[in-house]
């Protein structure tokens, strides 16, 4: 079937939908293939909890004249995400990079939407299913749309680009994030420099932060850019004042606060900023937005227990976050500082060194309450004073019996590490 018809009956839809345990009624479901499962098998699932078309690619899914047989169902939902957005013209925001995506995120959506309407990404759904779903949720109400875009290997950012074709770009930074796929930090750069090379390509505004070098050195001599940093040269000059613990920046001469630690996150709140200040959200918006903002979902929460105090940052975690988050707890004031660090996974080969350079940085830099879980961590060299637990079971029995009375706790490690499991024991 044409793009076009299908367009036609995706208009009559509510919403589309890839799980049937979810569904809306009168949805468009799309059967989609993984490894261990096949969307075609629950057709008659989708049609009995509401959906009006189903979307398959096995003939013998076709039940009924509302199934649709096409070739591929996922090429199809991202080609139909693509005519959607070419179809209701609303300006596209795309933000991709190694730390912060989804922090950035919501910090934009935070800042624009009181000025405008604005939809973004729902939580991660950042990858070759998730951005089509959420271009796919955008209608011609909207004023913007924000895009988050994750990847893991090269050519990825260059796919979604083509997907979503954006309008507006900014990469949070350049770090150690899978670099098994990425082939190295060099292969990071390169991959997520591809929203740069598809902007460029189209002459698109591009966001810049001029106090990073790598980017600058990305983005070359292209012309079309927003600037943003501490120059009073740039388009929109922000400026960096504290993290004690929480992160405060200066902008047109006002302190803007958070509820965000970490000075890793002042990037996170700058790109925000100057997004509002090139859309003509007032600094009162702005400064009151990012005031608000509180994370969740494990990304920099602080959980307060009594006397003790704990950085939940366990959403996900690669060298180069690990090593910020430690920068972190280092200059916080805190009587006793204790130390959870789990597994970064995705490393590949520099798994070892990179786990160890963590290790060692720790151990230079905290005297004790230094605890390791995973397998990685594991097999690290480390002094008498640090705990290692190969599985989190082991480490179980020994939370109970810690003292951590006006203490300051980091939890931080890879999303498949669950470390949050952490505050059921202390």
């Amino acid at each position: 079937m044409e793009i076009g018809t299908l367009y036609q009956k995706f208009e009559t839809c509510t919403s589309v939908s890839t799980d049937t345990r979810k569904i809306e009624k009168d949805a468009m479901y799309f059967a989609l293939k993984g490894e261990n499962f096949d969307g075609n098998k629950f057709v008659s699932q989708a049609f009995e909890n509401g959906a009006k078309y189903c979307v398959v690619d096995d003939s013998e899914a076709v039940i009924n004249s509302d199934c649709v047989l096409v070739e591929d169902v996922l090429t199809t939902l991202q080609k139909l995400a693509t005519y959607h957005r070419n179809t209701i013209k609303v300006p596209i925001i795309s933000l991709t990079g190694s730390n912060g995506k989804t922090t950035t995120k919501e910090l934009i959506h935070a800042v624009l939407a009181t000025t405008y309407k604005v939809k973004a990404t729902k939580g991660n759904l950042n990858n070759h299913i998730g951005v089509p779903l959420t271009l796919l949720s955008f209608t011609k109400e909207q004023d913007y749309g924000i895009v988050e875009m994750g990847a893991n290997h090269q050519k990825e950012i260059e796919f979604l680009s083509n997907i979503a074709q954006p309008d507006f770009g900014v990469i949070t930074n350049f770090g150690k994030a899978h670099l098994e796929g990425f082939g190295g930090v060099e292969g990071v750069i390169k991959g997520k420099s591809e929203l740069y090379d598809y902007l460029r390509s189209e002459e698109k505004k591009v966001f810049i932060n001029t106090d990073d070098a790598k980017q600058i050195k990305q983005i070359g001599n292209y012309e079309q850019i927003i600037t943003f940093g501490k120059s009073p040269d740039n388009d929109c000059t922000i400026e960096f004042l504290k993290a004690d613990p929480f992160v405060a920046l200066r902008y047109k001469d006002e302190e803007i606060s958070s509820q965000l630690i970490g000075d890793y996150n002042y990037g996170n709140m700058a790109i925000a900023v100057a997004m509002g200040h090139y859309f003509g959200v007032s600094s009162g918006n702005i400064k009151a937005a990012i005031a608000a903002y509180q994370p969740k979902n494990n990304r920099s929460e602080i959980i307060q227990k009594g006397s003790t105090q704990i950085i939940l940052d366990a959403y996900n975690a690669n060298p180069t976050s690990m090593l910020a988050a430690l920068k972190n707890l280092k200059q916080l004031d805190a009587e006793t500082k204790v130390l959870f660090l789990g597994d970064m996974f995705e490393l590949g080969e520099d798994a070892e060194i990179e786990h160890q350079a963590i290790v060692d940085y720790a151990e230079n830099n905290f005297e004790r309450h230094i605890f390791l879980i995973g397998e990685n961590f594991y097999k690290t060299k480390t002094t008498n004073t640090t705990q290692k637990f190969a599985q989190f079971e082991d480490l179980k029995p020994q939370l109970k019996e810690l003292d951590l009375m006006n203490a300051t706790i980091l939890i931080k490690g890879s999303r498949g590490m669950a470390l949050e499991r952490i505050l059921e024991g202390i």
